[in-house]
């Protein structure tokens, strides 16, 4: 039996996305973010309040990074989504993760995180608080791929679970997109 449980926000696999930019001063700010995705062919979306301070910088620099959280991180991803820079603004050196500028952009890349994209804002939808932003490009570590592509059971990345506020590991292969379909097709 299903049940209704109204209009909730319920998007499921949610992953666990690592914003950082540089501060006026270029002190690194990286702030924890659920809710983003795809918004098109190389381009990103991200929700972001107005008060936070990454949204800020995201404004004044333009770049920026996203990272996926991973389990092995999953204490200081939770912290950096729990405390505000505008609050401390030491937060990210208290995490003990490291971070180098990047090549490309203006923005500091986390070196802990195998997955980093790195970003240029596109546009801002003020009313949605939505950034929009391009793909300059993506640096991925090694260790998590096989055959030159991402193996999420390498990745460990984290996902959330808004409905009861958990973090989840994805990882478990079940079938090949695109194939396994193919089955009812041919019949």
């Amino acid at each position: 039996m299903k049940k209704n449980l109204g209009p909730e926000t319920l998007i499921y696999p949610m992953p666990v996305l690592m914003i950082a930019s540089y501060n006026e001063d270029m002190t690194i700010d990286c702030m924890t973010a659920a809710w983003g995705g795809v918004a098109d062919t190389n381009k990103i979306s991200i929700c972001l309040d107005s008060s936070h301070k990454t949204t800020k910088n995201i404004l004044l620099n333009k770049d920026f990074t996203v990272s996926f959280a991973i389990e092995e991180y999953v204490k200081e991803c939770d912290y950096l989504g729990i405390v505000s820079y505008n609050q401390d603004k030491d937060k990210f050196s208290k995490t003990g993760l490291h971070a180098v500028k990047s090549s490309i952009i203006n923005a500091p890349v986390i070196e802990e995180f195998p997955l980093t994209i790195e970003c240029r804002l596109n546009k801002v939808v003020e009313e949605e608080g939505l950034i929009i932003a391009d793909i300059l490009n993506v640096i991925v570590d090694s260790e998590i791929l096989t055959e030159g592509k991402i193996d999420l059971s390498k990745f460990k990345v984290l996902t959330f679970d808004q409905a009861n506020r958990t973090y989840h590991v994805i990882g478990k292969k079940v079938a090949d997109a695109f194939k396994v379909g193919l089955e009812i097709k041919n019949r």
